[in-house]
This record gives structure tokens, C-alpha cells and sequence, in this order.
């Protein structure tokens, strides 16, 4: 789904710097001064220092719980409060150790009771909020029902400048008139902010939420991973017209798992309304990046609210 330019789907490899290749005597091979072959080797010169942070981008989880009304109901009072402000703190998004994004939601249907919503450029950091809920007073109470991992990432279909111009043509404008020209221009001057976005994202405070992992169809006659990258570039320019229609309606962020879960993305969306998650995912689903290759697991919706409000719509 995509709200803006083009979706996050897709995640392109970072570039290494290596040393040229250079010869070194190896068992069985003569001196290089001697005329003979010899293997060459290429050592890297320019490697990062190993780091658990990324390079660009944030380390993201989504996890969703569930209250146990059997070990609840064997909780004392004592336990009740003593957890109940455990799990405030941990759930605090402005409490100095907290991931820099934090968001909670109430969510509907058995699924799942709460959800949290986690970014931070260290991922042991993400994963503390979710250690610090089970191991509180109220964690036997507290069964994790899902979790998704992931991160953010700049997908290899958003357009450059010239790209963007190139679909504005396809699409019948006037190259050279003034009108295409200012859309270029202002295409190029949004671009580094809204790829920030992408890297870095700020959260909405709309009200409702919903949540799905995905993946792209490797079945034969639809398997995207041999389909012609121009091709692909083409079904997710359409897919992004579609969503740009909801601007101002619904806006998302696109997190890559491959590698990192049983998925390839997650994709979240927030809503000023909930009847617009349904009018969007309904409108995409014709697209043909979603009606041919699409894949999708469970769907969780939610409010967002926060701790107080969970343990009292929750009856804790």
C-alpha cells in the first residue's frame, strides 16, 4: 500500500568498497616474477566496524499481546498495582531509556488485546520494552500472541527526479510545458524529506491503525522475483497512484523482513477514520502488484491509546 510517491518494498544492496585485486604465493604456485598463473585474491579495505546499528534506517518491531484471565484472576490486588505501573513504564513513550519511537494501540477482536509498535537504531533497545513487559508482576498474565521484526529501508522503486518525469510523460503531460517542469521540481525538492520519512519516520496520532505482513507471489506465471525490473517498476507506480487518492485520509510505513521474519514487509497503516483502512486496502487490492502477486497474512487492527486506557478497556 502506498500513500505517497511509491511503496516500500523492496530493499536494494549497500555498496562495499574493496582493494583492488592483488596476488599472493599460495601452496602449489610459483613466484609471481616466474611468468606462472597464479590465484589472485581481493581482500575488503574499507569494511564498517561490526555494529548491531544499521547503516541507515532503524530497527522496528511490532508485538501484540493478550491477558490471560486464568493467571489474572490468580493475581493478588498488591500484584494488580504493582504491575500496573510496571507496565505504564514500560509502555511510557517519553521515559528517558524508551525507544525513540514508541506507540500502543487497543486492539480489536481475540487476536490480541494491546499492541505496541517499536523504532530505535538499536535493536536490543526495541527489544527491551518487550522484556521489561513479561518480566513485570503483571507478566504471567501477559501471553505475546505475535511479533514482527524488521526495518525501515528506501525502496529501489521510488522514483529518482528523472524517473518521476518519465512517468509524468507516460502519462500524457507536456514535457516541456511549465506545469511539468514545477511537478519535476517539486518532486525533486520533497524528495530527500520524504525519503527521511521513509528512514526515520515520524508517527501520526490518527486514531486507528492496522497492521499486515506480506509478501511478494513466487508461484509460476506470477513470480515477481523473475518478472523484468521495468515491469515492476511500472505495477508499483500504479499501486502508488492509487494511494496517493487517500492523502490526508491514510498515510503508511513500509518495513523490510527479508532475512529478518517469515515475511518480506510489514505494512502499517494509520487512518483519521477506520472506515478508510477499508476503503484503501479495497481500492489496492485491483492493483496489479497486489491482484497477481500479493501475499498477505493476518490483518491487526487497533486504537491507539495508552497504557491506563489498555488496562481499563481490558478490565485489569
Amino acid at each position: 500500500m502506498s500513500v505517497s510517491e511509491s511503496n516500500s518494498t523492496a530493499s536494494t544492496p549497500a555498496s562495499r568498497h574493496t582493494a583492488p585485486e592483488t596476488s599472493h604465493a599460495t601452496p602449489g604456485t610459483t613466484n609471481p616474477t616466474s611468468g606462472s598463473a597464479q590465484r589472485p585474491s581481493a581482500r575488503p579495505s574499507e569494511l564498517p566496524e561490526p555494529s548491531v546499528q544499521l547503516t541507515e534506517g532503524w530497527h522496528c518491531s511490532h508485538i501484540f499481546y493478550r491477558f490471560s484471565r486464568s493467571e489474572l484472576s490468580r493475581l493478588t490486588s498488591d500484584q494488580r498495582a504493582v504491575g500496573s505501573t510496571e507496565l505504564a513504564d514500560a509502555l511510557d513513550p517519553s521515559r528517558a531509556d524508551a525507544p525513540t519511537r514508541l506507540q500502543t494501540f487497543i486492539i480489536s477482536g481475540h487476536k490480541a488485546d494491546f499492541g505496541v509498535i517499536l523504532f530505535d537504531a538499536d535493536p536490543l533497545k526495541v527489544d527491551a520494552v518487550h522484556q521489561a513487559i513479561m518480566s513485570g508482576a503483571l507478566g504471567p498474565a501477559i501471553e505475546p500472541v505475535y511479533s514482527f521484526v524488521s526495518i525501515t529501508e528506501i525502496s529501489e522503486y521510488v522514483p529518482s527526479p528523472q524517473q518521476y518525469a518519465d512517468r509524468l510523460a507516460s502519462g500524457g503531460e507536456d514535457p516541456n510545458s511549465p506545469v511539468f517542469a514545477a511537478k519535476v521540481a517539486a518532486y525533486e525538492k520533497r524528495l530527500p524529506m520524504m525519503n527521511q520519512h521513509r528512514l526515520f519516520p515520524e508517527l501520526p496520532t490518527w486514531p486507528a491503525m492496522c497492521f499486515y505482513p506480506m509478501n511478494k507471489s513466487r508461484v509460476v506465471g506470477a513470480n515477481w522475483y523473475t518478472t523484468a525490473f521495468t515491469a515492476r517498476n511500472a505495477m508499483m507506480a500504479e499501486h502508488a497512484q492509487s494511494g496517493m487518492a487517500f492523502a490526508g485520509k491514510v498515510t503508511q510505513v513500509v518495513t523490510a523482513s527479508v532475512g529478518l521474519d517469515d515475511w518480506e514487509w510489514g505494512v502499517t497503516l494509520w487512518a483519521r477514520n477506520p472506515q478508510y483502512l477499508k476503503e484503501i486496502v479495497y481500492k489496492m487490492r485491483f492493483d496489479e502488484a497486489s491482484a497477481k502477486y500479493g501475499e498477505f497474512g493476518q490483518f491487526f487492527v487497533g486504537y491507539q491509546a495508552d497504557s491506563a486506557a489498555i488496562l481499563k478497556h481490558c478490565r485489569v
